[in-house]
Order: structure tokens, then C-alpha cells, then sequence
């Protein structure tokens, strides 16, 4: 599910890529490659993100992205680059059956009839969800007796402004834009690429841990029918696991996947506060859809942590598991990345996903 902000129709097939996951705090980076039937995960890079307490200008992406492009070494310059939650919408609306560049003028001269607000400087992109999607459930008989005469599809859009700026920012490099992906398509478009029979069989709740705050998609049969930011994130956990354990931030960082069951008390009004969310998403779903979330797969570093993750069980009532997209793909890593990927897998979802999809 690729959704760029870039209108470039002769968009050719690539044959590998350097995504960019812009997080708050940390940048996470893959170098992709198609090998044959395969993509092939050829390098990684995890390094502090250049600034999180404001937006970054062109100049500062630029030079962030040279090292990033440097560290993984790949001979390719096609960037792949995520809009993070607070700077990209993402909705499904129903449009008339029409072009995609003519969904791009629609939404653009008429974004409060769409959207419920204006958005005249903003751009957009589409993507038309499959009629088989369109056509399941109970669903199925009305609107083919309708003719589908309009069609639901999957709106991204972003601050005209912002993406130029992230453009010229990727050109200053020395690199080349090829996509910008709204970062909360990142684990929906890793899950159907990693675990393809569950994507178009089950509803799931796909949950994204993140440094400030954390994502929640529900797909119901290969659908993105819900999606939701909580802002709750890995940088609460590590500031009260901080104060509990009267330790430095870095240190706390350094434990919090470890922790000790004994900052379990101190974490679970964290943890309920973020369930009480999440759950408030599950059961609006069930309700509306009148079908049960039966399992949870959760990304983000946090998610490495098993007590955060016990906690989070017992907030849901629903099977909740850590998840990792990488070991779908073919590795070839070095032997030291080798050993870490395992560790670091699940913090890879939303720059994997991002790849995934300009592939």
C-alpha cells in the first residue's frame, strides 16, 4: 500500500531503495533490494534523529540524510522518506469513480465537502482499496446491487509546504525523492508483506509504540478501517521508570527493555491510560463492524520490554505479540548486523514498511 506525495505518474520499478524513517527521536534506516521473487534486507542503520523539539528545515535533512546515506553505503540514491503521525492525515473517504489525478483536484478544491475541514494547502495522494475488500461481509449484496457507484479509497495527504521543504531537503543530499509515505501506513504496508494470509483472512490491530506517542490500525480483511494516535509513547515508560528508580534518563533508557519487575506498579497507570485507548479503538470497531479483534501485533522499541507488553495484554483482553517484519525478508546483512537484527527488528517496522511499498 504505497501512498506517495510525489505526482510522478512515470514512476519506473525500482529495483532497491533507501528508506527513511524520520522518528522523534531516533532515525531508522533500510537499504532494500529486490533479488528475483525476494527483497532482500542488505543494511540498516539506527542513529539519533538530528532534532525532536520542533520541525527540521531542508538544510538539517540534508545533512542528516548524507550520513544516513553514507552509514548504509548502498550505491543506490532513490529515498523513500515517512511523514510522521502529527504531520500526515490519513483517512478513507468515498469518491466517484474518476482518474486519481482528478481524486487529487477533487480533494484539493473541495477538502471540506471530503474531509470535514479545509485543506486547500495541502497535497494529496489515493489509493483505491480493491472492490474484493470493498465487497465483503454483509456489505457484499447492497453494493453490488448499487453498481459500487462510488468507491472507498484511502486519503493521504500533507502541508504543501512540508513537502517541499522534505523534497528539496532529500535533492540537497544528493539523493533522489521517490516517495514520501505517511509513517502510519509503515506497519500496515510491512504486515501484508510479511504475513500476507493474515492480512486479507482476520481483523487485527496492528499497534506502533512510539517515542511520544503510539499508533493504532485496525485492518478488517486487508482494509485500513480504523486508524488512531495516542499520544502515549516509549518517552513516558523511561521518564517514570526514571523517577521510580531515581536514575538518569539514559540510564533508564538503557534498562527499560530489562526492567525490573519491581517498577511494574509504577508503570501500570502508564499502561492503563494507553490501553484505555486503544481498547476505546478495538471496541469502536467491533461495535461498528460487528466483528471481534481477536489479536494484537505490536512494533516500536517499548514493545521489546515483557512486562510492558504483559501489561499490555491485560489492558486489551486480547493475544497481544511482539512483531517483527524482518525475518521476511532475505538477509544480507553483515556478520555483526546479523547478530543484532533480532534485537532491533521490531524497530525496523515502519522504515521496512516504507521500502516495502516503493518496491
Amino acid at each position: 500500500m504505497a501512498i506517495p506525495f510525489l505526482e510522478n505518474t512515470s514512476r519506473k520499478k525500482r529495483d532497491q531503495v533507501l528508506a527513511v524513517d524520520l522518528g522523534t527521536r531516533m532515525t531508522k534506516a533500510v537499504h532494500l533490494q529486490r533479488r528475483g521473487d525476494e527483497l532482500a534486507l542488505c543494511g540498516y542503520a539506527l542513529m539519533d534523529a538530528p532534532i525532536f523539539d520542533r520541525s527540521i528545515s531542508a538544510e538539517l535533512l540534508a545533512e542528516h540524510l548524507k550520513t544516513v546515506a553514507q552509514t548504509l553505503g548502498a550505491k543506490t540514491k532513490m529515498v523513500s522518506l515517512t511523514v510522521g503521525v502529527n504531520d500526515a492525515l490519513v483517512r478513507a473517504v468515498d469518491l466517484p469513480h474518476i482518474p486519481l489525478d482528478d481524486m487529487r483536484m477533487v480533494l484539493r478544491n473541495n477538502s471540506r465537502h471530503y474531509l470535514q475541514q479545509d485543506m486547500s494547502n495541502y497535497v494529496f495522494d489515493c489509493h483505491i482499496i480493491p472492490t474484493w475488500q470493498q465487497l465483503k461481509g454483509e456489505a457484499a449484496g447492497a453494493n453490488s446491487q448499487q453498481g459500487l457507484q462510488k468507491q472507498r479509497v484511502l486519503v493521504a495527504g500533507v502541508r504543501k509546504q512540508f513537502a517541499e521543504e522534505m523534497v528539496d531537503g532529500i535533492k540537497s543530499a544528493g539523493l533522489v525523492a521517490d516517495q514520501l509515505v505517511p509513517s502510519l501506513l509503515g506497519p500496515v504496508n510491512a504486515f501484508e508483506f510479511s504475513q500476507p494470509e493474515v492480512f486479507k483472512s482476520e481483523a487485527v490491530a496492528l499497534v506502533d509504540i512510539g517515542f511520544k506517542s503510539s499508533s493504532i490500525c485496525i485492518l478488517d480483511m486487508g482494509e485500513l478501517v480504523l486508524n488512531r494516535v495516542v499520544n502515549i509513547g516509549g518517552d513516558r515508560f523511561t521518564i517514570s521508570l526514571s523517577e521510580s528508580m531515581n536514575i538518569s534518563y539514559a540510564e533508564a533508557e538503557g534498562i527499560k527493555v530489562g526492567m525490573p519487575s519491581e517498577v511494574q506498579p509504577t508503570l501500570e497507570s502508564i499502561m492503563s491510560s494507553l490501553g484505555r485507548e486503544l481498547r476505546a479503538s478495538i471496541d469502536f470497531y467491533e461495535h461498528q463492524h460487528d466483528r471481534t479483534v481477536h489479536r494484537v501485533f505490536v512494533t516500536g522499541g517499548t514493545s521489546r520490554s515483557e512486562i510492558i507488553m504483559r501489561l499490555l495484554q491485560t489492558e486489551l483482553m486480547v493475544d497481544c505479540k511482539t512483531w517483527d517484519p524482518s525475518g521476511a525478508l532475505r538477509m544480507e546483512l553483515s556478520p555483526e548486523k546479523s547478530a543484532e537484527i533480532e534485537q532491533v527488528g521490531a524497530q525496523l517496522t515502519v522504515a521496512i514498511g516504507t521500502g516495502v511499498a516503493a518496491l
